[in-house]
């Protein structure tokens, strides 16, 4: 008994060694990629400040947790480890400032970004005239460029920001400068995914179909108040997330 209790941890041991240290997967963002995780109580908590433990709340209530939830559930042998650091309210600006930390730290191997309801937010509520996209895109692949000379073999999924005139956003007096400066960003987004041979999730497009077909349902079924998405809405994001990076063999 002794003996094959012996044998059996040692195959136990080799098989935990063999898939330590799988692919790391890293989600960065907003309040729509934050989700609450590490017991942020929905604040703006910065990364150092939350719970790394408490595996309960380790990656929040987002598209994230979804993505993750699906790939460690159904490949428990390939080890994969999943980071969520999405924080409520940021911009790229927040990005850029905690890209060493929150990105490059981490060496992921896989980056997922989704970022510029914030910036347009912001540049709105600041009564600005025209949104610098020429310079907001070259941030945006600045940064990108940071993790790809860390590891040339980073895989990168980048999501397209959306707006939706649900809930609340109805009664904006901007929504139609908001929409059409969130289709700026998207667009750039888009680019920045063709040079940088990243997978491009069309968020924008996939939202506003959704909602123009679904009947019978509160406008406020899919995004409750017109930026942020409900638990249906966030299935949706991880289910074309998840298409897209099989599609890709991005976690293969």
């Amino acid at each position: 008994m002794t003996k094959r209790l012996t044998i059996l941890t040692i195959l136990l041991t080799l098989f935990l060694c063999l898939n330590a240290g799988g692919k790391r997967i890293l989600f960065i963002g907003d309040s729509i990629t934050d989700g609450g995780w590490g017991n942020s109580g929905g604040s703006a908590k910065p990364s150092d400040k939350r719970t790394h433990w408490d595996l309960n709340h380790i990656y929040g209530h987002s598209y994230m947790f979804l993505c993750a939830a699906h790939y460690q559930a159904e490949y428990p042998e390939k080890g994969y480890e999943f980071f969520n650091r999405g924080i409520s309210g940021n911009t790229l600006n927040d990005l850029e400032k905690r890209w060493d930390t929150d990105v490059l730290a981490l060496k992921p191997d896989v980056l997922s970004v989704l970022i510029g309801t914030n910036d347009v937010d912001v540049f709105l509520r600041n009564g600005g005239k025209d949104f610098d996209i020429a310079d907001w895109e070259a941030r945006y692949r600045a940064l990108l460029d940071t993790a790809l000379a860390q590891n040339p073999d980073l895989r990168i999924v980048l999501g397209a920001p959306f707006v939706a005139c649900t809930g609340k956003m109805r009664k904006s007096g901007n929504y139609a400068e908001r929409e059409r400066t969130v289709r700026l960003c998207a667009a750039a987004v888009k680019r920045i995914a063709h040079d940088y041979n990243a997978i491009y999730l069309p968020y924008d497009v996939m939202f506003a179909k959704t909602i123009g077909k679904t009947h019978g349902v509160s406008d406020t079924y899919w995004i409750w108040d017109g930026i942020h998405p409900t638990a249906a809405g966030h299935r949706l994001m991880s289910d074309l997330w998840i298409k897209n990076a099989d599609k890709s063999r991005v976690m293969r």
